[in-house]
Parts: structure tokens; C-alpha cells; sequence
């Protein structure tokens, strides 16, 4: 039991270290690209694929994510994604997550932020939707609904 724990608090820190120095390094919000992106891609270590209209393709640094988009990471992988208003979604090792919904309009800064972690880890850095509208911004796993009170949190969904 206790060489269990151990390797389970290690991944555990391992993972916080990968999305630390993820979010550390995501930068402030680019204008989009003219391609219909919500977010950019900031970092990428490892196997990141994202999946887009039933069409897998590696994540790549200064990649779009488009509202609908499903990210996934293998083992050893991880991601850091920065919105348009700021938000910066840091995925974990071993996981899934849509974006299932992102509204923002950066004239008002009014919009919607819906994330679903299916599995693994997600550190989210609410940007300025949550900032003015905290009730707008929720994240869900199967288990649960996260409603953002806060500006910075982790989420594990182990299924």
C-alpha cells in the first residue's frame, strides 16, 4: 500500500509541476488568426492531439482551439491553451477535454466558458468572463459541475 501512494502522490506532483510551468509560460491572449479560433496553443510537451470534425491532428505551439474542439494528451504530455479573454486551460497527462463552449466578445468582454474534462487533469486561470461574470464559466466531468468562484484552480477527473 504505502509504494501505491507513493507512486500516485509522485504522478500527482509530476502532473502539478507540468501544469505549473505550462501556465508560466502561457502568455496573454493573441487577436485570432482569421481562422475561427478561440484560443491559442502555448505550450506543447509530448503526444497532444486535437480533434476537430472527426479529424485528429498534433497540437502544435501557436496552433487554434476552436469552441467544440476535443483535446487529448497522452502519457508524459501536456498542454497549456490561452483563450481569448485571458482564460489559460492547462491539460495534464493522460487526459480529455472539450471545449464545449466559448463565447467571448472582446468589445463588451461579455461571454461563456463550458469545459468538460472526461479524464485526467485540467488547471484552469479564470480570464476576464469569469472576472465580470463568474456564473459564466463552468466546468463539468462526469461526475460533476464546477461552478468558478475562484481564479485558479485544478481539476482530476479519474475515472
Amino acid at each position: 500500500m504505502p509504494l501505491l501512494l507513493t507512486r500516485i502522490a509522485g504522478r500527482a506532483l509530476a502532473c502539478v509541476g507540468l501544469m505549473c510551468a505550462a501556465a508560466a509560460m502561457a502568455q496573454a491572449p493573441e487577436a485570432p488568426a482569421g481562422d475561427g479560433r478561440q484560443g491559442t496553443f502555448k505550450t506543447v510537451r509530448g503526444d497532444v492531439t486535437v480533434v476537430r470534425d472527426n479529424t485528429r491532428v498534433a497540437a502544435i505551439v501557436g496552433a487554434g482551439v476552436r469552441s467544440t474542439d476535443r483535446i487529448l494528451s497522452g502519457a508524459e504530455s501536456a498542454a497549456a491553451v490561452t483563450l481569448l479573454d485571458g482564460t489559460v486551460l492547462t491539460i495534464g497527462p493522460d487526459s480529455a477535454l472539450d471545449l464545449s463552449q466559448y463565447q467571448f466578445n472582446p468589445t463588451t468582454q461579455e461571454g461563456s466558458v463550458l469545459v468538460n474534462l472526461m479524464r485526467g487533469s485540467l488547471r484552469m486561470v479564470t480570464g476576464l468572463i469569469a472576472k465580470l461574470k463568474p456564473e459564466q464559466v463552468k466546468v463539468t466531468t462526469p461526475t460533476s459541475v464546477i461552478g468558478v468562484r475562484g481564479t485558479d484552480f485544478i481539476v482530476e477527473e479519474n475515472p
